[in-house]
């Protein structure tokens, strides 16, 4: 099965409201498996730079179907995967890309969150995702 529009829409909105309520301005995409843009959402004000990491953090964990951030400790600079977000047209190997599963727990996309901080993009990912 893969990621529905009206699901891609739900996780953006839900992701959105959380940014709302924490005072920042956000881009969220959700991909399907493939990494394929199925929805993306820019908050009014967003960082333009966001725009292309939330992309990059949705395709990465949907194509390693591991979340962004699992990966980033992987991706340093002598770790097992260094240079990881060379690959696929780029990736980005920190938090915020978030897989997202079926209830059969099957990963069918990912999302990504960028533009506050760190910490928080990743917070709303999981959170989007787990409602």
């Amino acid at each position: 099965m893969m990621i529905s529009l009206d699901l891609a829409k739900q996780l953006t909105s839900i992701a959105i409201k959380q940014a709302e309520q924490q005072e920042f301005n956000i881009c969220v995409s959700v991909v399907d498996l493939a990494g394929l843009l199925v929805h993306f959402q820019r908050m009014d004000d967003a960082p333009l730079g966001a725009i292309d990491v939330a992309v990059k953090k949705a395709r990465t964990a949907a194509l390693f179907q591991t979340n962004s951030a699992e990966l980033g400790t992987m991706a340093k600079p002598g770790g097992a995967i260094y240079t990881l977000e060379a690959t696929n047209g780029g990736l980005i190997s920190f938090g915020g890309g978030v897989m997202i599963r079926n209830e059969q727990g099957k990963v069918i996309g990912a999302i990504g969150v960028a533009g506050a901080t760190l910490e928080a993009d990743e917070a709303i990912a999981q959170f989007a995702v787990q409602q």
